[in-house]
């Protein structure tokens, strides 16, 4: 001790540099452990892991998704060789479906989960606290058949969501919505159709259809935090309408959740021409992180193929809050 005691006091210097770098080290690993291996609290419920910066984990997602790429080629090799000879729904003893070449293989870099009622008309959605507490959150809804659950979580788990939901087939939203008085007025309903043409001019004979841009445009919106179209086999025709207008710039949305109609009748032959839609949505940014096949569908119509497929994408591109941190001022 003593020996100690006079070092000190020979080279005072050296003991206060050591102290110093000791509790150095000692906030450095303390600020680490939080961000490294804590659960926190979400604003609208549930938990989220934080163990990893935004940035890494889409990469990681990303990289996961290219290798995807490659078992996809393998897949219709294996089935074809070539897209031609693939079919979507094969009847002999070919153990595959045409969901299987389109796998949900980027994962969502943040919380997941089922928003709406457990049966059909819930979605599965993407980082809901990422935009739990957003002013100016916005929400489309196509295609409401008289079931609003999913609409109606939304609202209930958001402070300042709106959504705007669109049907002509019904006059508003269901009674999970209508008839709640603490979320009611932040819904807005149209008896409109979403087309890739627009196409409602006094005295057309049909129903009144509208395109997105146009839509947008008419609320005053630059873009739409959570999408849902459930527009029954016209999805085909509307995105890629959709995908010409934002040509070579990142679409208006965050993510997508959509029921894909890909009839026996219409896609048994057509396998190329699936493959050719779905890689001009890859393209454009969209990866798909979650699927479901529709299986109430299934089993109301026994015998039937598995044609019809609920799928959630993330839009990798552009600034929104699912792929960038907000900056703190």
């Amino acid at each position: 001790m003593d020996t100690i005691k006079q070092s000190a006091q020979r080279k005072p210097r050296f003991f206060i540099a050591l102290a110093v770098g000791a509790l150095v080290f000692i906030l450095y690993v303390a600020s680490q452990e939080p961000d490294s291996f804590t659960i926190r609290r979400l604003p609208g419920g549930g938990v989220a892991l934080r163990n990893e910066d935004l940035a890494i984990r889409l990469h990681m997602a990303e990289e996961n998704f290219q290798r995807s790429l490659k078992k996809r080629k393998a897949l219709i090799k294996q089935y074809g060789p070539t897209p031609d000879k693939v079919k979507s729904y094969p009847v002999n003893r070919d153990y595959y479906t045409l969901w299987d070449f389109f796998t949900p293989s980027f994962q969502c870099p943040h919380a997941v989960e089922r928003i709406g009622i457990n049966a059909d008309g819930g979605k599965y959605v993407c980082g809901l606290h990422r935009i739990a507490n957003k002013p100016d959150c916005v929400i489309y809804s196509f295609g409401i058949n008289g079931e609003s659950s999913f609409e109606a979580e939304l609202l209930q788990r958001t402070s300042g969501c709106q959504v705007w939901g669109y049907d002509f087939s019904v006059n508003s939203f269901g009674p999970e919505v209508a008839k709640d008085r603490k979320i009611a007025y932040r819904s807005h309903f149209q008896p409109y159709g979403l087309s890739g043409v627009s196409n409602h001019a006094p005295g057309h004979a049909g129903p009144p259809m509208y395109t997105l841009p146009e839509l947008m445009q008419m609320n005053g919106h630059k873009f739409i935090d959570v999408l849902k179209i459930d527009i029954e086999g016209s999805e085909f025709s509307t995105l890629t309408d959709l995908l010409k207008v934002y040509a070579g710039r990142p679409l208006p949305f965050g993510q997508l959740q959509i029921e894909i109609h890909a009839w026996t009748a219409d896609w048994q032959d057509k396998f190329p021409d699936f493959l050719g839609w779905w890689e001009a949505l890859e393209k454009a940014g969209l990866r798909a992180f979650w699927t479901e096949p529709n299986l109430v569908y299934l089993n109301i119509n026994r015998g039937y193929a598995p044609d019809l497929a609920e799928y959630s994408f993330i839009n990798t591109l552009g600034h929104h809050a699912l792929v960038e941190d907000p900056v703190v001022v």
